[in-house]
């Protein structure tokens, strides 16, 4: 059972708006599977939820004039992970989903919700921060775009203003265009588990020398991050086994992992330098490149 103080069904993205702003104790509740457990065990600011499940112009993925791709926050998880477009140009983040739950829950969570939820496990995170994706949020003061790396504010704290909604996930065609990747999660129980570590890479390899390299973690920070100085330090070197080695071995100064019950601090860390190798080998075969 759960025992709703109220609720409300948004049947647009400008009425979800008007009814956040006219009740601040609300919560938006899209495909539930967060927010239903939060409320099943008797969280007591989740009483109120405003229904967004039916918006159908949250609910797309098109591509831009321009090759730009837009997600709507709607996409429950199998859409977007059996998308023709997404399969075609940015597969590692089909690659991240379809290593979330199980198929029912694929089916019901969306993206947007799991962004939103501002975990720093969000499996669809990482892809989607190394292709530098933008969101766009909309609210009673109009819209505006975020990179998705500012997004995330802290431990479920993200930039949205209570009367605020995402309404759309961009990746530039810039971003993703010549570029290949792949996406690991570690976890106890693989697709069925909150991922210990999870890590994306997106790289462009040209005459065997990686151009351009974008590493993002999960559960490596309070947030989901980049790897920003590791990048810094391989961009333009001869693809190695050295170059994979420098990588590991540099990824320790980008992140801040912390001990939970889920894992040791220093386990994640030998995780994190073990994906950084085996993720970044990955990306760089799939976009052409040998290693030696």
């Amino acid at each position: 059972m759960f025992n709703f103080k109220r609720y409300s069904r948004a049947g647009s993205i400008k009425e979800a708006i008007q009814l956040l702003g006219q009740n601040p104790e609300a919560h938006l509740i899209a495909g539930g599977t967060d927010v239903l457990v939060k409320l099943h065990k008797g969280k007591g600011d989740f009483d109120h939820l405003i229904d967004i499940h039916g918006i159908v112009e949250l609910d797309f993925i098109s591509q831009k004039d321009d090759g730009d791709l837009v997600i709507g926050p709607l996409c429950c998880f199998t859409h977007v992970a059996e998308s023709a477009l997404i399969r075609k140009h940015i597969p590692v983040l089909s690659e991240a989903i379809l290593t979330i739950g199980g198929p029912q829950v694929r089916n019901m969570a969306t993206i947007g919700g799991n962004l939103c939820n501002g975990v720093p496990s969000a499996d669809s995170a990482t892809p989607l921060i190394a292709l530098n994706a933008v969101v766009t949020i909309e609210g009673q003061d109009g819209s505006r775009q975020l990179p998705l790396e500012d997004f995330f504010l802290g431990p479920s704290r993200v930039a949205l203003a209570h009367h605020e909604i995402m309404t759309a996930i961009t990746v530039s065609r810039g971003n993703y265009a010549g570029y290949s990747g792949h996406f690991f999660k570690y976890a106890m129980r693989e697709a069925m588990d909150i991922a210990t570590i999870g890590c994306s890479a997106v790289c462009r390899v040209e005459d065997e020398v990686l151009t351009d390299l974008r590493l993002a973690y999960g559960v490596a920070a309070p947030v989901p991050i980049r790897c920003k100085d590791t990048e810094d330090k391989i961009r333009g070197r001869k693809v190695s086994t050295q170059l994979l080695d420098d990588i590991a071995d540099a990824v320790a100064d980008d992140v801040s992992p912390r001990t939970s019950w889920r894992a040791a601090k220093d386990f994640r860390l030998q995780i994190i330098a073990t994906l950084a190798h085996r993720v970044v080998k990955r990306a760089i075969l799939n976009a052409g490149g040998t290693i030696q």
